[in-house]
């Protein structure tokens, strides 16, 4: 079943309507940031998940926190990588940066 929103120019999903909305809010970095703990592990491998204790995104940087210093080295080195893996997650090229803290 389809529901549609009818705009005098052209028709809109409700699943259009929504990614809209989400795009032009702040709820989508919350969204976003939910989307990538719950595939941490499969993103980065059990041993950084079981570090990492926070993910956050604001704009299109991924703020990522640790406490274990070999830990934010190792992030440091993998950047590159970390937006790669996440953007592939999300299936977006959302993620432009990698802050560690």
């Amino acid at each position: 079943m389809t529901f549609s929103y009818l705009h005098p120019m052209s028709e809109y999903s409700l699943g259009d309507a929504m990614q809209q909305f989400l795009n032009k809010s702040r709820i989508k970095g919350s969204i976003q940031a939910i989307q990538i703990e719950e595939a941490w592990e499969k993103i980065m491998g059990k041993t950084i998940a079981k570090y990492t204790e926070k993910i956050q995104i604001h704009g299109q940087t991924l703020y990522i926190t640790t406490h274990m210093a070999p830990l934010k080295q190792e992030l440091q080195f993998q950047k590159d990588n970390i937006i790669k893996r996440v953007n592939e997650a999300l299936g977006e090229r959302t993620i432009k940066e990698v802050v560690i803290l």
